[in-house]
This record gives C-alpha cells, structure tokens and sequence, in this order.
C-alpha cells in the first residue's frame, strides 16, 4: 500500500478513493518566496531569489525574498492568492479523509489564516493550533542604527540606537490541526467505532520522549528540536521525531497517512517506523530521488 508518486499532488489525489485516508500530515509551501517551490503569487520579478551583496557572506540567508512592504501594489494580493492557491487542493483533500480524521498543516505564521480559512471553506472544522516551540531559529533584523552609520547619519544613529527592523527570532511554527466533520446525528464515540479516528491519544503523548523537557501533557505546545539527521536533504526539513508525535496522536498502526507535499520525506518515514501505511506525493523530481533512496 506505501507508495510515493512523482507528480503533482493538486492532480494526482483526485484519484484517490474518497474517505481512504486516516490522517493528513504535510508542510506545505508558505507562499512567502523563501525558495522557487515557495512562490505561489503572479507578480514575481528578477530581483526575486537574487543575491545583495550581504547575502553573498551569509551561510543562513542566501536568497533574497520580498520586503514585508512589498515592491508594489500587487504584492498586496499576496495573502489573496495563498489563499486561492489553498482553496485549489483543500476540497480534496477533505474528500479522501475518513469523516472524524485529523489534518496537520505547517503553514506558516504570516499566511496561515489564510490556509485556516480556505480549509473551513471546503468543509474542515478548525480544531486547534498546536505551537511547535524550536530550540534555535535564524534571525536577520537589522539594526536600524547601523543603516544611519552608513549614512554618515549620526544624530539618527544615536537616536535610534537599540532598534531594529524586521521580526522577532521565530521561535515557534504553527500547526494547524483540522478535522473533517463526522456524521450528524452520531456521536464522536460512534465515529471512532466505524472508521478509527477521531480521538487522541494521552498514553503515546505521556510515553514520548519529546515530554521530558518540561512541556505539559496534552497541552498544544510541543518543544521538539532538531537533529543532526533532521537538517541537509530540504531547506525547509522538519524533525522526524515531531512527525511521530503527530502521527501517534492520531493513528493507530497500520492505518494510511497521507503527505502530498511530501519534500524530503519525514513525514513518510516517520510513519514507516511507526508502522503506519504511507502514501507521498512529490511534485520536484530531484525530491523525488531523495524520498525514494531515504525510505529504503
């Protein structure tokens, strides 16, 4: 049954069967330009994914992306048009989930309400954000005293000394946890008997090692950080241990997660180790080679 499909996942998973799947499990692009699979709006450009000067030193920031400003006006549609690009793929994927089932999305801190509405447009109730809490995150606010040295700008320099532009250190990702509604007129108890999803599980939660650093049981914030094993084969790679922790939540083994932006994998080879079934879509094909060589 475990498989990866090379392709397409907005076409490919209109051939699955409906209500087939246990659980949706994918870090889907962030629409915020960081790489090419990751622009999703129409007005691109040739300063997009260029190189400054500064970013020709910088080992973190290779790229360069769009201002939160924006270059123009049509960068304003940007928001406008993750959400349009969610709407294209969210209805089937509510389609092959089994009534009750779970989807986690990592979608981002600046577009996920965006995703959270698309989602409940096609028919998901939205049933909490779970804040993945990371052990380091990059960081590149720039002083703003700095732009004024260079300037030659001194009384500015000392004015705004201490300030700087930009965001705070993204310590946390969001995960958004959905749920394909389950027959009216049942109860979540009747659905759990009929198609084996819908609960949680408190006795994986308590036996996972991720729980030993001070997070409490059941709470929707999850400390996990990355391994050596978890960075080099996506830019955007996730931990494997974070995966089984979701996976475990919701599934029991042998049932069907499915990921159809499936990058490097985790997602699928986390469930392989917990011997669930697993299905991966993959739209870039050197990912592709990288998943399939990964998961034998």
């Amino acid at each position: 049954m475990s498989k990866i499909i090379y392709g397409d996942s907005i076409i490919e998973i209109k051939q699955f069967k409906s209500e087939s799947v246990h659980l949706i499990l994918s870090d889907i692009p962030y629409g915020i330009s960081f790489e090419e699979w990751d622009i999703l709006h129409s007005n691109s450009n040739s300063a997009l994914l260029g190189k400054s000067p500064a970013q020709e030193k910088s080992s973190l920031f290779k790229k360069r992306g769009k201002p939160l400003n924006g270059w123009s006006e049509a960068d304003k549609k940007m928001p406008l048009e993750y959400y349009q690009w969610c709407s294209k793929w969210a209805p089937e994927w509510f389609r092959v989930l089994k009534p009750g089932a779970s989807c986690f999305i990592f979608a981002g801190r600046r577009f996920a309400h965006r995703c959270i509405s698309a989602l409940e447009d096609a028919g998901f109730i939205f049933k909490d954000m779970i804040a993945w809490q990371k052990d380091a995150a990059a960081h590149r606010a720039q002083n703003v005293s700095v732009v004024f040295n260079r300037r030659n700008d001194t009384q500015n320099e000392e004015k705004w000394d201490g300030w700087k532009i930009g965001n705070l250190r993204p310590l946390f990702e969001p995960i958004l946890w959905f749920m394909k509604p389950y027959k009216i007129g049942d109860t979540l108890t009747d659905n759990i008997i009929e198609n084996e999803v819908g609960g949680y599980n408190e006795k994986a939660i308590k036996r996972n090692p991720l729980l030993n650093q001070g997070i409490e049981v059941c709470s929707n914030i999850i400390k996990c950080k990355a391994e050596k094993s978890d960075r080099g084969l996506h830019p955007a790679q996730k931990p494997i241990a974070l995966m089984k922790y979701l996976i475990e939540l919701t599934t029991i083994e042998g049932q069907i997660v499915l990921d159809p932006f499936c990058g490097c994998g985790s997602t699928l080879q986390a469930a392989k180790e917990l011997n669930r079934e697993y299905i991966g879509i993959e739209i870039n094909y050197d990912y592709y080679k990288v998943v399939t060589e990964r998961l034998k």
